[in-house]
C-alpha cells in the first residue's frame, strides 16, 4: 500500500509540475519534435538529439523487464509499456503504483521475452546508448542546453522523465534479481547503478528458469 501512495504521488506531483511550474511553451516546440523525429538535426544542439533519442532507447530498456515482469501480475503490462514510448514516466509510474510484487517466472518464454532475454538485444542497447551519451557530450553546447531547459518545457520536461526514468530501473531490478536466484554482490551492485549498471545487469544476468523454481546451474554466485 506505501508503494502505491508513493508512486502515485510522485505520479501527480510530475504531471502538476508539468502542467504548472515547467517553463512555458515555445512556439517552436512543435518544428523542433518533428525535425528531431525525421532527423533533420542541422542546428539543433547535440545534448538535445541526444537526449531526445535516447527517450527512445529508455522505454526499449524497459520493454526488456516489463515483459517479464509483467507475466503473473493481474494488469496487463502492455498498454503501459506502449504509452512509455510517446509519454515516458508519466505513462510507467501507474504501472508501478498498481504492480504487485513478482519474483517468479512461470510458463514457456514467448517469442518476445526471448527477444528481450537476449545477450544481443543489450549489447545493441548499451552500443546505442553510448554512442548517444558520448556524441552528446563530446558536441554539444551545455551553456545553450541549460538556456533551453530554462525556457522551453518541451526540454525541461523531457530532461526530467530522463532523470526519473533512470532512476526508476531499481523498482523492476529488485524484482528480476530474486526471480533469477543472483546472490553475486558485485551484480547486484552494478544493477542498481542508473542507466548503464542496468544494461550491463542485462547481459551478465543468467536466463530466466521456464518453472516455479530457479534454476540453479544458471546463478551468478
Amino acid at each position: 500500500m506505501i508503494n502505491k501512495i508513493v508512486f502515485f504521488s510522485i505520479w501527480i506531483l510530475f504531471i502538476g509540475y508539468g502542467f504548472l511550474f515547467a517553463p512555458p511553451d515555445n512556439p517552436e516546440t512543435m518544428d523542433l519534435i518533428i525535425n528531431l523525429s525525421k532527423g533533420n538535426w542541422d542546428g539543433i544542439n547535440p545534448y538535445i538529439i541526444s537526449l531526445f533519442n535516447l527517450m527512445g532507447i529508455l522505454p526499449m530498456i524497459y520493454a526488456c523487464l516489463l515483459l517479464v515482469d509483467g507475466r503473473g501480475q493481474k494488469l496487463m503490462v502492455t498498454p503501459f509499456m506502449v504509452g512509455s514510448f510517446f509519454l515516458g514516466a508519466f505513462s510507467l509510474l501507474p504501472y508501478f503504483a498498481l504492480r504487485e510484487s513478482n519474483t517468479t517466472f512461470v510458463g514457456e518464454k514467448t517469442i518476445f521475452i526471448k527477444i528481450v532475454e537476449s545477450k544481443l538485444t543489450a549489447i545493441a542497447l548499451i552500443i546505442g546508448t553510448t554512442i548517444l551519451v558520448v556524441s552528446g557530450i563530446k558536441d554539444g553546447n551545455f551553456s545553450d542546453f541549460v538556456y533551453q531547459w530554462q525556457h522551453s518545457k518541451f526540454i525541461h520536461v523531457m530532461s526530467l522523465d530522463f532523470c526519473l526514468l533512470c532512476l526508476l530501473f531499481p523498482v523492476l531490478i529488485k524484482d528480476d534479481l530474486v526471480r533469477r536466484n543472483i546472490n553475486n554482490p558485485v551484480l547486484r551492485a552494478i544493477a542498481f547503478i542508473p542507466l548503464f549498471g542496468t544494461l550491463i545487469y542485462m547481459i551478465l544476468r543468467p536466463s530466466l528458469s521456464t518453472d516455479e523454481t530457479p534454476n540453479n546451474s544458471e546463478v551468478l554466485a
